[in-house]
């Protein structure tokens, strides 16, 4: 899955005013962020992830294995917090960030 410029520009706006609902702390990807990350994508399609981790390298090699382990797409990346998107397979309206 690859996101266009234009897809990626329409996720910032939205994702603008979004905040973000899975905190990556010290422990790192465990398999509860993990999960809670596949349910918050399930839910929302897009979603902001803040890694509260001050090493920058490790919080981008984070972000990067994140989103493998998901199966997501890194929209955009602002300091420690990550815009990461994935389709739902029965989006629903009232919980989707893309469809309110």
């Amino acid at each position: 899955m690859s996101l266009t410029a234009t897809q990626k520009k329409r996720f910032r706006s939205l994702g603008h005013n979004l905040n973000p609902v899975v905190t990556v702390a010290e422990n790192g990807l465990s398999e509860g962020v993990v999960l809670e990350t596949n349910r918050a994508l399930d839910d929302h399609e897009l979603i902001k992830v803040k890694f509260q981790v001050n090493d920058r390298d490790i919080r981008k090699e984070w972000m990067v294995e994140l989103c493998q382990k998901v199966e997501a797409e890194m929209v955009q990346t602002i300091g420690k917090i990550a815009l990461i998107y994935r389709p739902a397979e029965e989006p629903n309206p009232r919980l989707s960030n893309l469809m309110r």
